[in-house]
């Protein structure tokens, strides 16, 4: 068309929607472009500039697959993430946050009190809660899917020497709500930084490093589904997470409990008589409006 200038495209696009379009996707897209269209005004965006954002998106296109999602990492890095996940937590329930770019679906069953550390070295940790409701009732048949890295760092689908649900498993809580399992401690970790999201880290002056947590996604019937994350409070990185996942009410103590102690009704592979950790977190979900 041209009478299309750089002062009226944003208006001219805006034109463009069918009497058809879905009144959701008209005011995403809607959004979208003005805020884009302000973006390249307000910068001067140069040939050069844009034409490395397309590359850009190109590098974070071809480095992904099944098991590593750039995308998903980028929003991530970007805050926006935890961004849709503040807007989208419901006061009076446990906090959303980010999903991140590793978890794997299908995860095997795992009985109440069972183990998730298999045969690897490092401090045992118990891990145990109440699915519950705002009133404080437990949920009975709520889907609790659990996963962490591995000691080295590294979640089962960045490191080929694990099996593919390694530190992943789903339990189902019972009358009482509640979820157990044992495990290691988990480590900081970085996010992988050999991408266009390391390169974006670099430029910036970014830290790649994540603080240790507990990573659990709760669905249950008449209830909104909960993605969640839970951070020791001692651990370095609490307050500079690269991907803006902590909040408060997400921060738990580990205890410190003596060798020779290690409860009954929790499984173990290796030995049980040596000092461990306990944490007790409860997860609150909200009734779904949907």
């Amino acid at each position: 068309m041209r009478n299309v200038t750089k002062d009226n495209i944003t208006d001219v696009f805006m034109g463009y929607f069918g009497p058809d379009t879905d009144p959701r996707l008209r005011t995403i897209l809607e959004s979208l472009v003005r805020h884009l269209h302000a973006f390249a005004k307000e910068t001067s965006l140069t040939h050069a500039e844009w034409q490395k954002g397309i590359e850009f998106l190109e590098w974070a296109g071809d480095i992904s697959d099944k098991e590593r999602h750039e995308f998903v990492l980028l929003s991530d890095v970007l805050g926006l993430s935890s961004l849709v996940d503040m807007i989208n937590t419901v006061p009076g329930g446990t906090s959303s946050s980010v999903l991140g770019p590793f978890h794997i679906s299908g995860a095997p069953p795992l009985a109440i009190g069972g183990d998730l550390k298999g045969d690897f070295e490092g401090t045992v940790l118990i891990s145990e809660g109440i699915v519950r409701d705002q009133d404080g009732n437990p949920i009975e048949g709520a889907e609790v899917d659990i996963w962490q890295t591995a000691p080295n760092g590294l979640y089962s689908s960045q490191d080929p020497e694990q099996d593919t649900y390694s530190f992943h498993g789903i339990q189902m809580t019972g009358p009482d709500g509640r979820y157990a399992f044992t495990s290691v401690k988990p480590v900081s970790y970085t996010v992988p930084s050999d991408g266009p999201v390391g390169g974006i880290l670099n430029a910036t002056g970014r830290h790649p490093w994540r603080p240790s947590h507990l990573h659990f996604i709760v669905k249950a019937k008449g209830f909104r589904p909960l993605v969640t994350e839970v951070f020791p409070d001692d651990d370095p990185y609490l307050d500079e997470d690269t991907v803006f996942g902590v909040r408060e009410d997400l921060v738990m103590s580990y205890v410190d409990m003596p060798a020779c102690t290690f409860p009954e009704g929790f499984e173990l592979s290796g030995k049980v008589d040596e000092a461990y950790h306990t944490v007790n977190f409860d997860l609150v979900l909200t009734p779904d409006q949907s």
